[in-house]
């Protein structure tokens, strides 16, 4: 596949942590009527309501099943406003600070434009999902509807950071946000499944393994901070794959898989070794989750 689109897609998982310029609403405006502490830029007002209203269902549901609502501000930003409240490198990926703020782009962009494969090198088992999935009310291809829902993978975030979940392993902390992703759009909004899955899946399908420096678990542990920088393809190979694993455990044990993994990674607060981590997902959490640890190596697992 076109190394720009994956290269700069993983960008978002590497640098979620990043610093915001002195935290402030100034310049923006303030939505009232939902939960989800929302401000957006002068023309967002439809998005930052849409996306109001979808953290404000996703936390309900997440109430309700797992006992625990973070706390979040949401900004919906334009390229204008961008600078002013982030200092992630460039505009259109979501992504969650250290001071629970949660950040959007308002509008298409250069990013996601570069997130749109060319229509003849789509393989044609997903010409008919991505037409589908992405294309915009002009008949072109925009990839909003793949990057708004990764906000609910950053919110996945706050979930584990302000939760207190101990991760075990860096993919870990990586596969939960994307099982709590997948999970609600699975239970709540179906209709947007397609554009949750399309991408990973050929992102996955058209990658060479071969030409990967990294593909074992193992060695993302011991590569994590590098992986990224050097080989952004190579981490948003990883990335894909926990998207399509995330939905794996979704099909095999519904919304048990999400309760059960929380709970485990709550309560289990030393470190494990490989055998002893695999036993517990799979005895306290789900099988299905226990097999994305075991089989992941296993070569007629994935293209």
């Amino acid at each position: 596949m076109k190394t720009s689109y994956l290269a700069l897609f993983i960008m978002c998982f590497l640098l979620i942590c990043n610093q915001l310029n002195a935290q402030s609403s100034e310049g923006l405006t303030h939505l009232k009527g939902f939960k989800t502490d929302t401000y957006y830029s002068s023309g967002s007002e439809a998005k930052a309501r849409r996306m109001a209203q979808q953290l404000d269902n996703v936390q309900a549901f997440y109430t309700e099943l797992l006992q625990f609502t973070p706390t979040v501000t949401l900004l919906i930003l334009s390229p204008g406003d961008w600078k002013n409240f982030t200092k992630f490198p460039f505009y259109g990926m979501p992504h969650y600070t250290s001071n629970k703020t949660l950040i959007v782009a308002a509008e298409n962009n250069d990013h996601w434009k570069s997130m749109v494969p060319a229509t003849d090198k789509i393989p044609a088992a997903y010409a008919g999902p991505v037409k589908e999935a992405y294309s915009d009310k002009s008949g072109g291809l925009n990839m909003e509807p793949f990057f708004d829902l990764l906000a609910i993978h950053e919110l996945g975030h706050a979930y584990h950071n302000q939760g207190g979940l101990v991760m075990q392993r860096r993919w870990m902390g990586e596969l939960f946000p994307n099982i709590l992703l997948h999970t609600y759009i699975a239970e709540k909004e179906p209709e947007l499944l397609n554009a949750l899955t399309t991408f990973p899946k050929m992102a996955v399908a058209t990658t060479d393994r071969s030409t990967l420096k990294y593909t074992t678990l193992q060695e993302l542990e011991k590569n994590y901070n590098q992986i990224g920088p050097n080989y952004p393809q190579n981490y948003g190979w990883y990335q894909c794959r926990w998207h399509i694993a995330a939905g794996e455990i979704y099909d095999a044990s519904n919304t048990d898989g999400l309760k059960n993994l929380w709970n485990t990674l709550k309560t289990q607060r030393e470190i494990l070794g490989d055998p002893e981590l695999a036993e517990l997902l799979s005895r306290k959490a789900h099988k299905s989750i226990a097999d994305v640890q075991l089989n992941w190596d296993k070569a007629d697992s994935r293209p």
